[in-house]
């Protein structure tokens, strides 16, 4: 799918990026190209955004998404990730108050995400973790986005195919690979905590 046309307009004084640059309206995440979620896909998303609920913030602070184009450079305001799954606080629910979000612009909100999820599988998994290198001329890796763009605080990797839970932590400037306690990590700052839980959700039984 081509992306959008944008004509990024000069004025003097320049404006602000959330008045200048585009915004949710103009960049949602919707795309028919994507190919569908499976199961896997679609369920762990919808089980880590019911129990998303940080008891240090107000309801309507708390905000978290699946599959949703998370928009992050300024310069390059076309360029986007999608995160399996992520988390914020200190954002309203709604945008602005009052509308549901069609992408998340980091421009417009102005506070990045405080945890990400991504779900291993074999066409993303270089990119994933981060061995995958940049190719010349093209946007930056999943992996350089979370941590030197948008300094996300957790990064949390899941594969479906061995439980395995992988969690980094951003220390000095660089993620460091946390040392699991009974397979989760928590995140005291929220007052959460998040792992690999067993049980039976959508009518299937697995971690």
């Amino acid at each position: 799918m081509t992306p959008p046309t944008y004509n990024r307009t000069q004025t003097d004084p320049p404006l602000p990026p959330e008045e200048s640059l585009p915004t949710m309206y103009d960049l949602p995440s919707e795309n028919p190209e994507d190919p569908g979620l499976d199961d896997f896909h679609a369920w762990q998303p919808q089980l880590l955004q019911e129990t998303f609920n940080s008891p240090n913030y107000r309801t309507d602070q708390v905000y978290s998404a699946m599959d949703l184009n998370l928009y992050y450079d300024v310069n390059h305001p076309l360029w986007y990730k999608k995160p399996d799954w992520f988390g914020v606080v200190g954002v309203p629910r709604l945008y602005r108050g009052e509308d549901l979000r069609l992408s998340y612009v980091m421009w417009q909100e102005g506070v990045a995400p405080f945890v990400v999820v991504e779900l291993l599988s074999p066409g993303t998994e270089d990119e994933d973790l981060g061995t995958r290198p940049r190719q010349e001329g093209r946007p930056p890796t999943k992996w350089e986005v979370y941590e030197q763009i948008l300094r996300i605080p957790y990064y949390v990797l899941f594969s479906r195919y061995t439980n395995e839970l992988q969690v980094f932590h951003l220390l000095g400037g660089h993620y460091e690979r946390v040392n699991l306690t009974h397979n989760r990590i928590v995140m005291p700052e929220i007052g959460l905590s998040l792992g690999v839980w067993e049980g039976e959700y959508k009518g299937l039984h697995r971690p």
